[in-house]
């Protein structure tokens, strides 16, 4: 089974992508993340996939497997680290870190999952290059 958190097995556009995220968040807003999610193989998708529906704990995903950009090494997902201390929560104070973190990563071409209509995930970043999930499914890669 794959769930890796290595930055290594994302696509190398994505991964020179997460680097500068990861740099200017250090650099800009003082905050250190922390890759929580990179690349998933199909096992891991349905894993995730049954939390909440048929196997114990929230939804964490409607993703199902290759259904998720992270089943084709083009999306990550990040957690600030803001005094040795993971921030998960989304109100208050850490909203705004979110959404600072959110412009960032727009800012150097990434999708930012925190301004989807349903179903926001905040730690949630992906290039796909123009590229649809139908595409991937079909074979279609990024260059």
């Amino acid at each position: 089974m794959i769930d890796s958190r290595d930055i290594k097995d994302l696509h190398p556009i994505v991964a020179s992508l997460a680097k500068t995220l990861i740099e200017r968040a250090k650099n800009e807003l003082g905050i250190n993340l922390l890759i929580t999610s990179t690349l998933r193989d199909n096992e891991c998708q349905a894993k995730l996939y049954a939390k909440g529906r048929t196997t114990p704990g929230p939804k964490v995903t409607n993703a199902k497997p290759g259904q998720s950009f992270h089943n084709y090494g083009v999306a990550f997902d990040v957690v600030p680290v803001i005094d040795g201390k993971a921030i998960w929560s989304t109100s208050g104070k850490a909203l705004e870190i979110w959404q600072s973190i959110g412009k960032l990563g727009k800012e150097i071409g990434l999708e930012w999952a925190g301004d989807w209509k349903t179903f926001k995930e905040f730690p949630h970043f992906q290039y796909v290059g123009g590229l649809t999930l139908k595409d991937f499914q079909a074979g279609k890669r990024l260059p």
